[in-house]
């Protein structure tokens, strides 16, 4: 689907999301927006550049790319080659982001361009992800553009999607104002393999994010992901704990692990990785436990077990989280909010896959975007 094809719709697709009245304006930079906004150029006559945007570090020379192969060194200047260029557009509902405490029910337009700098050898948008060529870009959009179909068709918000935001930061930032300024929430869905010097700009352009976190150990990070695990772990601690919205509201923040049998599933691993979310982040941040099915290179790996979705599950529910998810499998309690209250445990939103069959919690929220437990009163962390 295509921006012109969206515009032309006449179908609203009815979401419910609260707008602010005076929502928060700024213009794009008078300048190249496809500049590479975090670079450092050599002064040795080389015509090198440092790109500063991941932890790759990549220094390119004229004409060379980075490992993401969409940022390439133009004359001394790296620049985003993908800016204002599409693979394609889709409404979703948010939950498929997924996020299950952002406005549940409501639509998002999502959409991506391509390349990638991570290497996961899982990827299910390989074809997107590890592209060599500019051809499937064939939808022209810039952020204005989206964020005018976006409020036309009356879309609660954008996600960046697809392939990572993090290599076309420069356009989904300038996207997110855009859409700010009409209302609509940007949503971010990365592996958060960001350097430090791009997080600041790239999270206050956001207001809600699903970030990876693919597993809990350097081995596996590195073997299968082609990253490393301390960079993803700063970066979702700057998102979680220190990002901040226009109006001085925390982004909000869910995460989401992909179980692979044998990898990244074994209960050492799952225990670790709770409790650092837990002692780190805080029991509110939502984790989303998905099922694995063979893509890309690990064709050869069985999909995972319901089952296993369901004791990381309980790993993580043992360890003190409160909002433990389970996904890419029909489970009905796995896809339940739950109160958190001990002495309640009321299901407020029920769900099957993306689908939700009741909702407890419409109406209930407070100034802060906290619903309420229509049971015993308990906040529900969110946005709602």
């Amino acid at each position: 689907m295509t921006v012109s094809d969206m515009a032309m719709g006449g179908t609203d697709t009815g979401v419910g999301s609260s707008v602010s009245d005076a929502p928060p304006v700024r213009e794009i930079p008078n300048r190249d927006p496809a500049l590479g906004r975090w670079q450092t150029r050599f002064a040795d006559g080389s015509g090198r550049a440092r790109c500063e945007l991941c932890p790759r570090r990549c220094v390119l020379r004229p004409g060379q790319r980075g490992f993401c192969f969409v940022r390439s060194n133009h004359d001394g200047a790296i620049r985003s080659d993908t800016y204002g260029r599409s693979s394609g557009f889709a409404v979703d509902p948010v939950e498929k982001k997924p996020l299950n405490h952002f406005h549940p029910g409501s639509s998002v337009l999502s959409f991506g361009t391509a390349g990638c700098n991570s290497a996961c050898r899982f990827c299910q948008n390989w074809d997107i992800s590890r592209a060599r060529d500019y051809d499937r870009l064939g939808v022209e959009a810039g952020p204005e553009r989206i964020a005018q179909v976006a409020a036309e068709r009356g879309i609660a918000s954008v996600a960046f999607t697809y392939n990572d935001p993090i290599v076309f930061a420069e356009y989904a930032i300038d996207t997110a104002w855009a859409c700010r300024a009409r209302g609509i929430h940007p949503i971010a869905v990365t592996a958060g393999y960001m350097a430090e010097p791009a997080r600041a700009d790239f999270y206050a352009a956001m207001d809600a994010a699903n970030i990876d976190l693919k597993g809990f150990t350097e081995d596996f990070y590195w073997k299968v992901t082609g990253t490393h695990l301390k960079d993803v772990l700063d970066t979702i601690a700057y998102a979680v704990n220190e990002a901040r919205t226009p109006d001085g509201r925390h982004v909000w923040v869910e995460l989401t692990t992909l179980l692979i049998p044998g990898l990244n599933d074994d209960d050492v691993q799952l225990h670790a990785e709770c409790a650092w979310i837990r002692e780190t982040l805080g029991a509110d941040v939502p984790l989303h436990f998905s099922a694995f099915h063979p893509a890309w290179k690990m064709t050869d790996v069985p999909p995972t077990p319901r089952a296993t979705l369901t004791r990381a599950r309980g790993i993580a529910l043992v360890e003190g989280l409160r909002y433990v998810y389970t996904g890419n499998v029909h489970d009905l309690e796995g896809g339940t909010t739950f109160c958190p209250n001990p002495d309640c445990r009321a299901a407020l939103v029920e769900r099957d896959w993306y689908r939700i069959a009741v909702d407890r919690l419409s109406g209930t929220a407070d100034d802060s975007g906290a619903a309420h437990c229509p049971a015993c009163g308990t906040p529900i962390a969110g946005r709602w």
